[in-house]
């Protein structure tokens, strides 16, 4: 009886399967959804110290598209590479660059004093204008933990290092999230990843 029916059977799947195709593409693909639709928890307010020992809030996110990296001045290569990446890609922005800005929020505040924060992210290989930030152990563990950032000390005494998250977290000109751009990209498409989410934004 089941072999009979068989091929009726195939056919009706098959009626649905070519049915539910010409719905989607009648309807067309789903929505763009952004990272910010599916990550609405990172970001979010802090309290915090530039390089000139100015408090600063979350409101300096805002106006500007801003990629926030965590990372710590005494990194041995993570952070200068990534700070690098970042200082060639905003110069590949051309007139775009004037609505870019780079925020690096230290996760060794024991060490990243503002003045320390000034003379590293005084390098020419680090983008123009980058705004360090740093404060007092329990901010910086606030501000980490409303963006997903991990950070643990590694080791004793003054050459103690310490693990973190590599991500940079792209932000919107209303100080919301967008986006992830990942470690380890060219500039090329670091700036490419900035570039989209500029035009999408």
């Amino acid at each position: 009886m089941v072999r009979k029916y068989a091929p009726w059977i195939l056919v009706a799947v098959a009626a649905l399967i070519l049915t539910g195709m010409a719905a989607w593409m009648l309807a067309g693909p789903p929505a763009r959804q952004t990272a910010a639709s599916t990550n609405p928890g990172i970001g979010g307010g802090f309290n915090l110290v530039d390089q000139d020992g100015k408090p600063v809030d979350q409101s300096i996110l805002k106006g500007k598209w801003t990629a926030v990296f965590f990372g710590y001045t005494f990194c041995p290569d993570v952070c200068p590479t990534t700070l690098q990446t970042l200082g060639a890609a905003t110069g590949q922005l051309g007139a775009r660059g004037k609505d870019f800005q780079v925020v690096f929020v230290t996760v060794d505040p024991d060490r990243d004093k503002p003045a320390v924060l000034k003379s590293y992210l005084s390098s020419a290989a680090f983008p123009r204008g980058t705004i360090g930030l740093s404060g007092t152990p329990d901010q910086i563990a606030a501000v980490t933990k409303a963006y997903g950032v991990f950070y643990q000390k590694e080791g004793t005494g003054a050459g103690y290092a310490v693990d973190h998250s590599s991500a940079i977290y792209l932000m919107n000109p209303k100080g919301q999230f967008d986006s992830v751009i990942a470690y380890g990209l060219t500039p090329e498409e670091t700036r490419d990843q900035i570039v989209k989410a500029m035009r999408q934004g």
